[in-house]
């Protein structure tokens, strides 16, 4: 049913999607049968599409160019998938959206080198357009992600950290990639400043919003709807928020520790997983989340009247009460 909305969700711009989904396919062209393997492995497990998505809508408070658009679409996309594979590695994840990854098909070479190459197609694809705007603002987020990636290493597998860790590392891991989604489509439509600052600010507050969700799905999901088994960001070593909100739990805190140094059970987890889900610490999580939802609504009701503001706001409520 959630795929099925997400698609209607998608459907008054599906030419434009479908040109983009083309781009990617072109993009990751390689002449090493290798590397396009790898590459189109990833493409083709799938993926919402996200970050796209809010590109293109992004860019109808412009002076909408589809052309333009869709080539800051790809890169930002590219940008997304590059870091999936790497984190499969940093994390050592045989699996993402039901399908192997990347390093468990082939290795962790053939990885780092194929993340490396979606990477810089991204920056052949921003480079084609001629706003300095754009690669500053696309530069500025690729450090911010990297800056994100060692503080996952920091923190993975470290119970000592607060709330404001979390927020940090997933700020980075997540809203930032989608804030810059929207303040690039703005901005290579030639939106007005204060709609770009707008439009960005809703995407970091979607995208804090979406990966919180996300960390709960770890928990609520099945293995099937998430490709993964459940619990799995645990025992690679992710605390994510649920965790924070039990890790001095007498009864969860003791599992929560032998998740992380793998010495865990199966039944133990079943405890685990059971107990987390009777606990209040979703229902905090999910607070939270709202939170951050409600603040990105707020920022579309101060956008123009047009089509895409209403478009904005259907998929933020998707993403805030997703079930997959």
């Amino acid at each position: 049913m959630d795929k099925l909305k997400l698609k209607n969700l998608y459907s008054d711009f599906r030419p434009d999607i479908e040109l983009i989904e083309k781009e990617l396919e072109k993009s990751l062209e390689s002449d090493s049968p290798i590397l396009r393997e790898a590459s189109m492995h990833l493409l083709h497990a799938g993926g919402k599409r996200i970050r796209p998505v809010f590109v293109l809508l992004s860019a109808k408070f412009g002076n909408f160019d589809l052309s333009l658009v869709a080539k800051a679409a790809v890169a930002l996309e590219l940008i997304h998938m590059a870091s999936l594979v790497h984190d499969d590695v940093i994390d050592d994840s045989d699996m993402r959206r039901g399908m192997p990854t990347v390093k468990a098909q082939w290795n962790n070479k053939v990885a780092m080198y194929t993340g490396d190459f979606i990477l810089a197609r991204s920056l052949q694809y921003i480079s084609s357009i001629e706003d300095e705007g754009l690669h500053q603002a696309l530069a500025d987020t690729m450090i911010e992600i990297v800056k994100g990636e060692f503080i996952q290493i920091e923190d993975q597998f470290n119970l000592d950290q607060g709330i404001r860790d979390y927020f940090r590392r997933i700020k980075r891991k997540t809203a930032l990639l989608i804030a810059s989604s929207c303040e690039m489509g703005a901005i290579a439509a030639g939106a007005e400043q204060k709609v770009v600052w707008r439009l960005k600010r809703f995407g970091y507050f979607v995208g804090m919003s979406f990966q919180i969700v996300d960390d709960i799905l770890d928990f609520t999901a099945t293995e099937k709807e998430l490709g993964k088994p459940a619990g799995s960001d645990l025992t690679n070593g992710n605390i994510t928020l649920p965790i924070l909100y039990l890790k001095d739990d007498q009864v969860a805190g003791p599992l929560i520790i032998k998740a992380l140094n793998g010495s865990i059970s199966d039944n133990e987890m079943k405890t685990l997983l059971q107990y987390i889900r009777s606990s209040d610490s979703l229902k905090k999580a999910k607070k939270i989340s709202d939170l951050y939802l409600q603040k990105a609504l707020l920022e579309v009701e101060n956008l123009p009247e047009i089509p895409a503001k209403n478009h904005l706001k259907q998929i933020a409520l998707f993403i805030g009460k997703r079930k997959f």
